[in-house]
């Protein structure tokens, strides 16, 4: 899964095209940023979080629009046919390049139609329940999944998303059956987890925090490989009995691909300075379930490869 992760991430950034020099000044009016996700997930806080210091430093309005829908597909045929002058971004996850052009024949966009520009993060993914729910442990939900043999249902972010595929993962190293039920987006599955209309699913450590924290849901186990600081008693899902299981997601901020490259030279430094500041670094759940993007190893016509940090391992890459 580890190295799965790391290409997904590797071949993105590696494979999206090139992007043509420009003089032009930028930005010269306000920008936007469509969100392939709705309002309040994982990706959507990253850029509301910084959205305010891009303003200060470029006096313009940053506009942030959530186009969620068709797997990310909505945002992304949005912003591949926009104008390539940098004053539209996507701010998306791995799905728009790593997961739909496997699996489906068609898309309403095609992924040469994009320029990466920064990295926003990974979010380490916890599969939860409500507490009004009988399941302890994740050796109680495979009991459960065994005894129900594919009736038991649990929520996904959407078609394709990354909560959906780490749960497939999930079942074919487990050896179980589950059926899923689809949503758009993390905020409105969380809505039913916390309603206890689902009983269970993958959901970013972004979203989750404070409902655990409070009590309204409790955790299994963490995707992640090592159990997190913030919650050193909930164990991974690899120690809870699925070896070899690791569920994480990576967000990106992407260009139409003819973005002129002076463009692109300076949204990269601003975003990267704008995402490191203080008030984000310091905010619960950046501290609970984000892992810096300056851990990312991106490669575009320009920007250089990040060397990596003094005993920082390497990047590995779903809300």
């Amino acid at each position: 899964m580890r190295t799965l992760l790391r290409l997904t991430w590797a071949f993105t950034f590696l494979a999206l095209g090139a992007v043509a020099a420009h003089a032009q000044p930028y930005p010269s009016r306000q920008v936007q940023i469509i969100v392939a996700y709705p309002a309040g997930g994982a990706a959507d806080l990253i850029v509301r979080s910084v959205a305010s210091r891009l303003t200060q430093t470029w006096g313009q309005q940053i506009v942030i629009e959530n186009r969620a829908g068709g797997g990310t597909q909505i945002a992304a045929d949005l912003v591949g046919k926009s104008a390539p002058d940098g004053q539209t971004l996507l701010a998306t996850g791995m799905e728009t390049f790593a997961i739909s052009p496997f699996l489906h024949s068609k898309l309403s966009y095609d992924t040469k139609d994009f320029a990466p520009v920064s990295g926003l993060g990974y979010a380490n993914q916890m599969l939860v329940v409500p507490t009004s729910s009988p399941l302890n442990s994740v050796q109680d939900l495979l009991a459960k999944a065994r005894e129900e043999k594919g009736a038991l249902q649990y929520g996904t972010i959407g078609l394709g998303g990354s909560s959906h595929i780490n749960m497939v993962l999930f079942e074919s190293l487990a050896n179980v059956k589950l059926t899923p039920v689809h949503y758009r987006g993390g905020a409105p599955m969380l809505n039913d987890l916390l309603g206890g209309h689902i009983p269970m699913g993958f959901l970013s450590v972004t979203l989750v925090d404070q409902a655990i924290r409070s009590g309204k849901l409790r955790a299994l186990a963490v995707g992640s490989s090592r159990r997190l600081a913030q919650f050193p008693d909930v164990p991974t899902v690899a120690e809870s009995g699925v070896p070899s299981f690791e569920a994480v997601s990576w967000f990106g901020l992407f260009a139409p691909s003819q973005t002129p490259g002076n463009v692109v030279r300076k949204i990269i430094p601003t975003f990267r300075r704008s995402s490191r500041t203080e008030n984000f670094r310091r905010s619960s759940w950046r501290r609970a379930s984000l892992r810096s993007s300056r851990e990312i190893q991106m490669t575009s016509p320009h920007t250089s490869r990040p060397k990596p940090q003094n005993g920082a391992r390497s990047s590995r890459t779903q809300t």
